[in-house]
């Protein structure tokens, strides 16, 4: 058959006057085209008829496995092959008359079939991963380290395996001339090779990525991410700086990668302010009717002396002495009102982590805690709205009669020697 259509070919050719310097040429050109455009339409109708169905088998079985082999793609990758082998059976038809252009096009076909199986073989142990992490035993028996390996080694073996087929040489002579060079290699290129294994690391488990902010106080680096690669970190600064850190340093030491609080729709106020301990003291009647013209703490003085005067009465406490039942304290009802002016504050987010809270007293005063998380994450607006927050915390303490604890300065000692005077 392809004998008939050499004969036609360069029958039509000649019949169209061509020379004959011109024929084979020419011919070789249609019959390569020719060639490319079969593979593809064969390609095309194997992928559509595969693929589809491929999917329409898995959709009717019960298990989800064959599912995900079609979500990563294993199959559609496999079917890649088909044109690389109907080229290597009609490459050498066409090409006849040169021989050397057949062995190199061969050459390129074999490099894209190994390119093919690698990007095979890379779909299918995603599709294991996924597979085995669906199973209980993944939580504490991962192998997505495992994985990783076999990835760089299957990489590797593709890499030497192109390399034989360019300089046409066996790749296992490639394989044991490296034996016998890797001693050198590790010990010349140790910090290149860590690098490149921890960048690979880095980028597979979604460690860094551009644009992160992150914070290293070893190597000085407090800012965002502006470029990665296999060996180094490029990080720009707050202060406009540049740190380059090895990327092996950021797989081996600890680092803080402030990318969770970016997508989390808030950013965290934890701040505490301590109040003098003698400053702490019953709500006498007096005070309850001052706080309960206070807006943010109306409701609950209101309910709170319902609460504790049902209580008393049932338990007939003896109000005459004050440690006898139940309170309110001035410190309880300040609480009270830092937590209702916070969860009504616009550019408070109530819906993450909200605590107004009692830290362990000290020799410095009760700390009371603010841990909440604020709408805005630019850093400015952020430190505004925290400094805003507190200039307002301390200046309304003196209304709840109580005081913020401050080591005594110069200015209190002369003050209070001039008072013993």
């Amino acid at each position: 058959m392809f004998s008939n259509f050499d004969k036609w070919l360069n029958q039509l050719l000649l019949e169209s006057g061509i020379t004959n310097f011109w024929i084979d040429p020419l011919a070789s050109l249609i019959k390569i085209i020719a060639a490319f455009i079969i593979s593809y339409l064969l390609f095309k109708i194997a992928y559509n008829v595969i693929v589809n169905l491929i999917k329409k088998f898995t959709k009717k079985t019960a298990s989800n496995w064959d599912d995900i082999m079609v979500e990563q793609k294993v199959i559609s990758r496999i079917t890649y092959l088909i044109p690389a082998y109907i080229l290597f059976i009609l490459v050498p038809i066409a090409l006849t008359p040169y021989p050397k252009l057949v062995v190199l096009f061969q050459s390129g076909l074999k490099i894209y079939s190994t390119i093919i199986i690698l990007i095979t073989f890379t779909a299918l142990f995603n599709a294991i991963l996924v597979i085995y992490q669906q199973y209980p035993i993944s939580n504490t028996r991962p192998i997505k380290g495992y994985i990783q390996v076999a990835k760089i080694i299957l990489f590797m073996l593709v890499g030497i395996t192109i390399i034989s087929y360019l300089i046409g040489q066996n790749p296992l002579i490639l394989l044991g001339g490296l034996g016998a060079f890797s001693a050198i290699l590790l010990l010349v290129f140790k910090d290149s090779i860590l690098g490149l294994v921890a960048g690979i690391q880095l980028t597979a488990n979604d460690m860094l990525r551009n644009g992160d902010w992150i914070s290293l106080p070893k190597y000085e680096a407090d800012g965002t991410v502006v470029d990665i690669t296999l060996t180094t970190v490029k990080v720009q600064n707050w202060d406009k700086t540049f740190s380059t850190i090895p990327a092996y340093s950021l797989f081996s030491e600890s680092f803080k990668n402030w990318r969770g609080m970016e997508e989390s729709g808030g950013r965290r106020i934890k701040r505490s302010i301590n109040i003098d301990m003698n400053s702490v003291r019953f709500c006498t009647p007096e005070m309850i009717e001052k706080f309960q013209r206070i807006h943010y703490v109306q409701k609950y003085i209101s309910d709170k002396e319902e609460e504790i005067k049902k209580y008393n009465e049932e338990l007939q406490i003896d109000n005459e002495i004050l440690v006898n039942g139940r309170r309110q304290t001035n410190i309880g009802v300040f609480r009270n009102y830092l937590y209702n002016y916070l969860i009504n504050h616009p550019k408070i987010n109530p819906e993450m982590t909200f605590l107004v809270r009692h830290l362990q007293p000290t020799e410095k005063g009760i700390p009371i805690e603010v841990y909440v998380f604020s709408r805005d994450q630019e850093w400015a607006n952020y430190e505004n709205l925290q400094a805003d927050i507190f200039d307002h915390i301390m200046a309304v303490i003196p209304e709840f009669e109580l005081r913020v604890f401050q080591n005594p300065s110069g200015v209190d000692v002369r003050e209070a020697m001039k008072a013993g005077k």
